[in-house]
């Protein structure tokens, strides 16, 4: 299924973390927390100002970000979970 996010929204899926820690500890998975580190898989063509201007997003397909542990609304595409959010909730790019 091909989704194309609308205006200044962002497609985005978690990149799950290592789940054996460095002192060799496994963490199951109930007891885990939501990365906070995702992918970008789509975006929007961007946000809409009043005058009808389209300001394209500082994000695109492939980056690396940062978002909140709660941000956006999952969606499930293909049995794999997404997140679907607007631009101005990720926090920061990662390079």
């Amino acid at each position: 299924m091909k989704i194309s996010p609308l205006y200044d929204r962002v497609l985005l899926k978690r990149i799950e973390e290592q789940e054996v820690r460095k002192s060799g500890i496994i963490i199951p998975d109930t007891a885990k927390e939501k990365p906070q580190e995702a992918e970008v898989i789509a975006v929007g063509k961007g946000r809409v100002t009043d005058e009808g201007k389209v300001i394209p997003l500082e994000v695109k397909k492939g980056d690396k970000v940062l978002i909140g542990k709660y941000s956006g609304t999952e969606v499930t595409i293909d049995s794999v979970e997404h997140i679907i959010l607007r631009e101005e909730e990720i926090l920061a790019k990662i390079s």
